[in-house]
């Protein structure tokens, strides 16, 4: 007898989830009043960001390692020490995650089983208080 493993990629609907997920989380950050301060540490061209993020999400999901394999390791923190990011960011870039995750990932179990850790990085990523 064989079990089969459902990744979390796959529980919350794949990569149609995962885009969704990108695109309302930068929409969110960019019309959102709560999203500015997270939208002022980004470049004026959300382009980048937004593949960025929607590969190393689509990865870190369980999901094909599209970010690994164009970029290497992800090494957040490094690559995101240039911009400076403090509580006033961290909770701006959160609440626009959370709202964007509650909009477009449908099961509330699997909403919290993506935050947690998604919490815990966004304060791991903070660089200045």
């Amino acid at each position: 007898m064989s079990e089969e493993t459902t990744t979390l990629y796959e529980a919350i609907g794949g990569d149609a989830t995962v885009r969704a997920l990108t695109a309302r989380f930068y929409e969110l950050m960019a019309t959102l009043p709560e999203g500015a301060a997270s939208l002022a540490v980004h470049p004026p061209d959300l382009t980048n960001a937004h593949d960025r993020l929607y590969d190393y999400l689509t990865g870190y999901l369980g999901g094909p390692p599209v970010y690994v394999e164009k970029y290497g390791h992800p090494m957040l923190r490094r690559r995101h020490f240039m911009a400076e990011i403090g509580p006033a960011e961290r909770e701006s870039w959160l609440f626009c995650f959370r709202k964007a995750l509650e909009e477009t990932v449908a099961h509330p179990t699997l909403q919290e089983i993506i935050w947690q850790p998604v919490e815990r990085l966004a304060h791991h990523m903070q660089n200045k208080e």
